[in-house]
C-alpha cells in the first residue's frame, strides 16, 4: 500500500525514475479498487451496462489517470527510455505487449540520463 501512496504523492511528476515495485503495486491497487467500485456501482444501480462503466469507477478512473501516466513515464525512465514510449499504447495489441516487456525489465544499473537508480538511493517506504 505504501508504494501505491508513494505514486499518488508524485501524481504529476514526470521526471525521475520509478522502481518496478512502485509501478506494479500502483497497477495492482488500481485494479483492486476499480473492481470494488464496479461492484459498488452495480449494487447501487449506478452501473451502465451499455456504456460499460459506473459512476464511482469512472470518477476513480479519471482521478488516477494522471498519476498512472506519471508513474508509467518514470518507470520507462528507469529502463533508460524516454516517456514518449508510452504512446505505443495507442497501437492495438502490439503496443501493449511491447510496453509490458518494457515495464517488467529491471532498472538500468547506476545512474542514467533520468537520474540515480531508485533501488540504490531510496530505502523501503
Amino acid at each position: 500500500m505504501n508504494w501505491y501512496l508513494e505514486a499518488l504523492k508524485k501524481y504529476a511528476i514526470f521526471s525521475g525514475r520509478s522502481r518496478r515495485k512502485e509501478y506494479w503495486y500502483f497497477f495492482l491497487f488500481n485494479l483492486i479498487i476499480h473492481f470494488i467500485l464496479i461492484i459498488i456501482d452495480t449494487l447501487t444501480g449506478t452501473y451502465n451496462q451499455e456504456a460499460g462503466m459506473g459512476l464511482l469507477s469512472t470518477i476513480y478512473f479519471f482521478a488516477v489517470l494522471l498519476p498512472g501516466i506519471a508513474v508509467s513515464v518514470r518507470r520507462l525512465h528507469d529502463t533508460n527510455r524516454r516517456g514518449w514510449w508510452i504512446l505505443l499504447s495507442l497501437i492495438p495489441i502490439i503496443g501493449a505487449i511491447v510496453l509490458l516487456i518494457f515495464m517488467v525489465q529491471d532498472s538500468t544499473p547506476g545512474e542514467n540520463r533520468f537520474g540515480s537508480n531508485p533501488k540504490e538511493s531510496v530505502s523501503e517506504p
